[in-house]
């Protein structure tokens, strides 16, 4: 594998985790212009520790049930690879986002609420160079 290179670190690119193909579209649609969105249901699609910690910030779909364990994308995140990416959740219950807040999970927001969300953490996130 080879390291990563400055402009592969300069690049404006964040993750989202879901299998919700709506949520995906408006998402895509208020991202703005420079920046990437990799969709996927496993961290490792992404690449080894390297590779993920290029990404700006991690959006987790805590309704998942189906594809992945959202606990268990944080614990591999935070204690497999010990990756510090922001890792904002969305959606889920009560007993969901208190298991997410435990395996440390940064910040949480109703399902709707993401997508208005999602232009400020790019703005937060977005220093650096674009493409």
């Amino acid at each position: 594998m080879s390291a990563p290179t400055i402009a592969s670190r300069l690049r404006r690119r964040c993750v989202l985790m879901t299998r919700d193909a709506a949520l995906e579209r408006a998402l895509r649609d208020r991202l703005p212009p420079g920046w990437e969105m990799a969709t996927t249901t496993a961290p490792a699609s992404l690449g080894g520790f390297e590779e993920i910690l290029q990404y700006r910030f991690l959006l987790l779909d805590l309704d998942e049930a189906g594809a992945f364990d959202p606990i268990d994308v944080l614990r591999e995140l935070r204690v497999d690879l010990m990756l510090n990416v922001p890792v904002f959740c969305f959606g889920g219950g009560a007993a969901a986002r208190d298991a997410a807040r435990l395996a440390r999970g940064d910040r949480f927001f109703d399902r709707a609420e993401i997508v208005e969300r999602l232009p400020v953490f790019c703005e937060q996130y977005g220093w650096g160079g674009g493409r």
